[in-house]
């Protein structure tokens, strides 16, 4: 096909994907999307299973094991942890859990950020005054302490967790949708359609929203990588998943003092959380230059 005669959205595509940092992170993130979506079948065991009694020759903190590798005993990719359980299964349950996490608390924050942001920068004003007033409140907090503060009010737990960061990141999508209304507002086809008479609701939902979405979608990327992350510190504080959930901020910290005499327990749970957030982060960057996005909730 003529490339002049593609739409601006297949060749911001093509552009997209001709990046090598785009690629990496497209890569990665597939592998963790067929994980997920495949560990019942790639693990042979039940992630919360305790083997000691299920299986001969189990015992506590064994190292991986690998037939292909000359290993004669029952195949564990990545060794068993304190409590003879697969490793392996649950890094890869993990994953699935991980990316439930990351996309409910993004969508989360991402719905109620774009409705206080885009009435916020449609009608301005002291409705524009009040909410981002609130919005500074929120953000004068270090995001993560303040998550700690509400799930120490609501109690544990994973749902407790999701809703804390999901709470504490509405700030930012909510500033990044007030920008982009702003630069929308006073716009020709905005003056059109109150020309003809159309509701001011419905020029907001229908008009402006449609088009300020770009600017969301770059920071949402990025912040699935970053709720995981935080929910992964969470629950490593215990604050999070508790045991036996198979969540990677949990088996690293249930085990962290094993660091040095089992490493593998700690060590690929880790190795997950790194690559799963650099994948969104690469998306996230190579999508934010692609589209020429600022920090806009600055």
């Amino acid at each position: 096909m003529d490339a002049s005669a593609q739409t601006p959205f297949r060749r911001a595509l093509r552009s997209f994907l001709e990046q090598r940092t785009a690629r990496v992170g497209l890569i990665l993130l597939l592998i963790l999307v067929v994980a997920a979506i495949g560990a019942d079948v790639f693990a042979s065991y039940d992630p919360i299973q305790v083997l000691i009694d299920k299986e001969p020759g189990a015992v506590r903190l064994a190292g991986p094991c690998i037939n292909l590798f000359g290993c004669d005993g029952p195949q564990h990719f990545f060794g068993l942890d304190n409590n003879v359980r697969d490793v392996f299964a649950r890094v890869l349950h993990g994953a699935r859990l991980s990316l439930q996490v990351g996309f409910l608390t993004v969508g989360f924050a991402i719905v109620l950020g774009l409705l206080i942001g885009a009435v916020s920068g449609f009608l301005g004003g002291w409705v524009d005054n009040l909410l981002m007033r609130i919005m500074d409140v929120l953000l004068a907090f270090p995001s993560l302490l303040l998550a700690i503060a509400i799930v120490t009010v609501i109690g544990p737990g994973l749902i407790n967790t999701q809703l804390a960061i999901g709470v504490v990141a509405i700030p930012i999508y909510a500033r990044v949708m007030r920008a982009s209304v702003l630069g929308l507002r006073d716009r020709e086809f905005v003056a059109a359609s109150r020309a003809l008479g159309a509701s001011e609701t419905s020029i907001l939902f229908r008009k402006i929203l449609p088009n300020a979405l770009t600017p969301i979608i770059v920071q949402g990327t990025l912040g699935i990588g970053g709720a995981i992350l935080d929910v992964a510190a969470l629950s490593f504080l215990g604050l999070g998943a508790q045991p036996p959930t198979p969540e990677w901020g949990s088996m690293i910290g249930g085990d962290r003092n094993l660091l040095f005499s089992a490493p593998h327990v700690v060590l690929f749970p880790g190795i997950a959380i790194t690559l799963t957030v650099l994948a969104f982060n690469l998306l996230g960057d190579e999508l934010a230059r692609r589209f020429d996005i600022r920090e806009a909730a600055v």
